[in-house]
């Protein structure tokens, strides 16, 4: 369950990052209020999973897919560059996150 938790709380980092795009200054609410809900959620989440999760692999593995989502969304919604180093740059924080949850022994 708290391998679902970290992945959910990553998603929410997700979140917070696009929200951030468009809080201009933090004076659009709807967006600000995202941000902050998404904030929360995604620190709390990662609080409860390093509670079974060893610290260094929970805080890695939800900043990679923070980071990993963050780029896919820029690519899919704001036109960033979808090159190939970039992408096997992407594959690559992939398999080390792969790597952390196969060797945390949990």
């Amino acid at each position: 369950m708290a391998w679902v938790l970290l992945i959910v709380g990553g998603c929410f980092e997700i979140g917070f990052t696009t929200c951030l795009r468009y809080v201009d200054g933090f004076r659009n609410l709807p967006w600000t209020l995202g941000f902050l809900a998404s904030v929360a959620l995604s620190m709390a989440l990662l609080e409860v999973a390093s509670r079974s999760i060893p610290m260094g692999t929970a805080y890695a593995v939800w900043g990679g897919i923070g980071a990993l989502g963050t780029v896919l969304v820029g690519i899919v919604w704001f036109g960033e560059p979808a090159s190939l180093p970039r992408l096997l740059l992407i594959l690559g924080v992939v398999l080390c996150i792969a790597g952390l949850k196969l060797t945390s022994g949990h």
